[in-house]
């Protein structure tokens, strides 16, 4: 697999008083100090331009960069579909898998970057969870994507969703609005869960069909929380099937590690007022079967 062309990490230094080494083992804490120490004897970071040895004491208003060397990234699916596209508008359904942007050791195998292969002002208005496949809406021109902004911010664009969820439902309609926020965690240090400290958040879900063990449902959210989908099921008694975070009751599993693969939930269908012309616009991405009805299906 060939490597990437690396990257430049720039962090603008807001508050000075220590040196190179323990900002960057205090700021990107991914990595141990002994693993920056040998970036640094690398020659791999910079401040203001000049190499950086580790033991200099930075002041605010400097800029320090870090030029992390081409790497392997992990092998995920790079392909995407395009259901909708025109001078203002992209619309892209991606698969799970891909992430949405670059982070987490991923750069060139992301949503973003391969659209601006072939879109290269291609500006996304939201981005999706690793796992989580279907719809992804970028703007095209600069007044495209201040008009949907601002539509998004204000509740004018209409987010269903498909969900599998493990075990059966035993209402056919739920309003879910559990605060979400932030809570400890013995592994991850931090992660969003349902918190009563958390932020005011909003979803409903409604049956589309049961099965064996599992309950296909059709999920509209109306706030837009980290993985807002995913812990309000999981509130309600129905994780998604396959999580390896969420547990009911909405907490996460203390055992977990990084990673956001293994559950079912796809972007299904976004309704909003093109930012141009003042139509409405319904965009569509077909679920994949195991989110599909039977009568879809058949």
């Amino acid at each position: 697999m060939p490597l990437n062309a690396g990257y430049a990490y720039v962090s603008p230094i807001q508050r000075g008083g220590v040196t190179v080494l323990d900002f960057l083992a205090g700021e990107f804490r991914h990595s141990d100090r002994a693993t920056w120490a040998a970036r640094l004897a690398a020659g791999e970071v910079e401040v203001d331009g000049v190499t950086a040895g580790g033991d200099e004491t930075l002041r605010p208003g400097q800029t320090l960069v870090w030029h992390r060397p081409p790497w392997d990234e992990p092998e995920v699916p790079l392909h995407f579909d395009v259901p909708y596209q025109d001078a203002d508008l992209l619309a892209v359904s991606k698969p799970s898998g891909l992430p949405t942007v670059p982070g987490g050791g991923f750069l060139e195998h992301t949503l973003l970057h391969r659209v601006r292969r072939d879109w290269p002002g291609a500006s996304p208005l939201h981005r999706l969870g690793r796992g989580t496949s279907g719809l992804v809406l970028f703007s095209l021109t600069p007044q495209a994507g201040a008009a949907l902004l601002r539509d998004w911010r204000g509740g004018r664009v209409r987010k269903v969703y498909r969900a599998l969820s493990a075990g059966v439902a035993g209402q056919d309609e739920y309003d879910l609005t559990a605060p979400i926020g932030p809570v400890p965690h013995p592994r991850l240090g931090e992660v969003f869960a349902a918190s009563r400290a958390g932020k005011a958040s909003h979803s409903r879900a409604r049956v589309l069909e049961r099965r064996s063990d599992t309950t296909l449902l059709e999920v509209e959210i109306f706030t837009g929380r980290p993985h807002q989908i995913r812990i309000h099921l999981a509130s309600a008694g129905l994780p998604l099937a396959g999580d390896p975070l969420y547990l009911s009751g909405g907490l996460p599993r203390p055992e977990a590690l990084p990673g956001d693969l293994g559950y079912r939930l796809h972007a299904w269908q976004l309704t909003l007022t093109h930012p141009r012309s003042g139509a409405p616009l319904r965009l569509l991405a077909p679920a994949p079967p195991e989110l599909s009805t039977s009568a879809e299906t058949a």
